[in-house]
């Protein structure tokens, strides 16, 4: 069995994030899921850039950096962590990284990263198909309480706001599953 076994799209899929409008992994859980280096995996990224057009890979500028610190509780500059904003890599710029980087494990992650960015689509895809059903259906509701007068204003106002609620729904962004800090014991990290 491979190392790529215990790799569940969906733990890929939580590591993907939205920059400037696109889906992305950062150069650093990218590296993690190739096992290999930061400082590698983009070393070999600089020493290819002609693999990686604008759409493959981007440079985040220090106001994105900043706001990523703040996100993920990376480490401060000057305090051994980053010192330059991360890379981050689209969908085929995930897989020209595997291809820089030429080793057996990247090959077979890069299917995971695959599935995992068609994976966001299909989601994406169907809640686009569920708001023009919600859409469908408040109008057909509409157009019913106003052929009958009997609709009492209530309950109109009610549907309204059951409509709204399920908007809201389905744009919120899930948060991932939260990670217990410090020491988990197998008995306790077993149930989680």
């Amino acid at each position: 069995m491979s190392a790529t076994a215990n790799l569940p799209v969906e733990r890929i899929a939580q590591e993907i994030i939205v920059v400037r409008g696109q889906k992305v992994l950062l150069d650093e859980s990218l590296a993690a899921l190739y096992g290999v280096e930061t400082r590698r995996l983009n070393e070999q990224v600089r020493r290819n850039l002609e693999r990686f057009p604008a759409d493959f890979m981007l440079q985040l500028d220090s106001a994105e950096y900043a706001a990523l610190m703040s996100q993920v509780a990376t480490s401060k500059p000057g305090r051994g962590g980053r010192r330059k904003p991360p890379l981050a890599f689209t969908e085929h710029g995930a897989i020209m990284a595997a291809s820089v980087l030429n080793s057996q494990r990247a090959v077979e992650v890069s299917v995971y990263v695959v599935r995992a960015f068609v994976r966001l689509r299909e989601i994406l895809a169907s809640n686009q198909v569920l708001a023009a059903k919600l859409d469908a259906l408040e109008q057909k509701t509409e157009l019913l309480s106003l052929q009958h007068e009997s609709f009492s204003h209530n309950t109109r106002i009610q549907l309204k706001q059951v409509f709204e609620a399920l908007r809201q729904l389905m744009t919120a962004p899930e948060e991932p599953p939260k990670r217990p800090i410090g020491f988990v014991t197998g008995e306790i990290g077993k149930r989680r």
